[in-house]
Formats: structure tokens, C-alpha cells, sequence
């Protein structure tokens, strides 16, 4: 697979999950749609299944952070268990969980954890509760928007733009059809 244009089109997934986070906000949504849009897979409705899941799942932080759910969400869209098939017989949904856990990984490696709140503690000294809006103008205050989120968002969609080539789930020809 041709690098520099590997490395093109994972930038893009970066530069896009920080703007939409920067941007619009919701962690989820951003990674995904970062992914959708650096990928030209766009599907409205897994992004509007998104709109829920952001700061921890309702903004609640108590769940996974919405950049890890957004990525893993796009890897198991690529090679996931279908609908069609829900039994499963060839047992795809295991193949699914090793390369979301490959995510997992990186997520461990970076910050820690993959539970919201644990991250805020990290990334900021201390969580916020997202829903009380004190809370969320400290958040804010805090470059919770500005760079902070848009960071983790960034980092999250290139990990999974890496995952996704690392494991063979993007072709050539996308390649190809991506940087031309």
C-alpha cells in the first residue's frame, strides 16, 4: 500500500475528527463522521445513531468516551456481524472485538482508560458534569472544546483510520480512489 498516500488520508481523518469536535461537538458523531468523510463511506444513519453518545454516553461521562464508541463503531462497519447473518456461524463478531480492541489498546496506551470521566480526570485534573451547565462553562473554561476534546477526537479517528489499514479493511483501489 502506497505510504504517502496511507499517511494523506490518515491525516485527513485526524484533521477532521479535531475540526468537527472544535466545531460542532459531540465526541461520537465527530469521530465517525471524520472517519465516514475521510474514508468517502458516508451513512446517515449510523451518524445519526450517534447523536446520543457523547461525553460519556448522554454527556453523562460515566461510559466509554464517544470517540472511542465513534471509532469503534466505523471498524465494525467495515467487518462487523450483519444483521442477515445474526447467528454468526463464522463467528465474524470475534474477528469485530480483536480489532476494536486494537483501539482499546491505544486508548489504554494514550490515557489510560476508555470510561470519559477517567479520561477528564487525566486530561484536565478532574471530571465535569457535563449536563449542569456551571459545569460544562467550566469545562469549556478548561479548553474542553477548543483543544482538549478535539485532540482525543483527532487521535481517536487516526487510530482507527491505522486499524483499519493495518488490518486490511480499506483496498487499494479505495486508496487509490481516496488520494487521487
Amino acid at each position: 500500500m502506497d505510504n504517502e498516500s496511507k499517511e494523506q488520508v490518515l491525516q485527513k481523518a485526524y484533521d477532521l475528527g479535531y475540526e468537527y469536535e472544535r466545531t460542532y461537538r459531540g465526541c461520537g458523531q465527530c469521530v465517525l463522521g471524520a472517519l465516514q468523510d475521510a474514508f468517502d463511506m458516508p451513512n446517515d444513519d449510523v451518524f445519526r445513531s450517534m447523536s446520543g453518545y457523547a461525553g460519556g454516553g448522554a454527556t453523562m461521562g460515566d461510559a466509554g468516551c464517544g470517540a472511542y464508541v465513534g471509532g469503534i463503531i466505523f471498524l465494525s462497519g467495515l467487518r462487523g456481524r450483519e444483521r442477515s447473518n445474526f447467528a454468526d456461524p463464522d463467528k465474524i463478531r470475534f474477528v469485530s472485538f480483536a480489532t476494536a480492541r486494537k483501539l482499546h489498546r491505544k486508548f489504554m496506551d494514550e490515557y489510560g482508560s476508555v470510561i470519559c470521566r477517567e479520561m477528564q480526570t487525566k486530561l484536565f485534573g478532574r471530571p465535569y458534569f457535563l449536563p449542569d451547565p456551571d459545569e460544562m462553562k467550566k469545562f469549556d473554561d478548561a479548553g474542553g472544546h477548543d483543544s482538549v476534546c478535539p485532540e482525543v477526537c483527532g487521535k481517536a479517528a487516526r487510530w482507527a483510520a491505522e486499524i483499519a489499514f493495518d488490518e486490511g479493511l480499506i483496498s487499494e483501489d479505495k486508496l487509490k480512489e481516496l488520494t487521487k
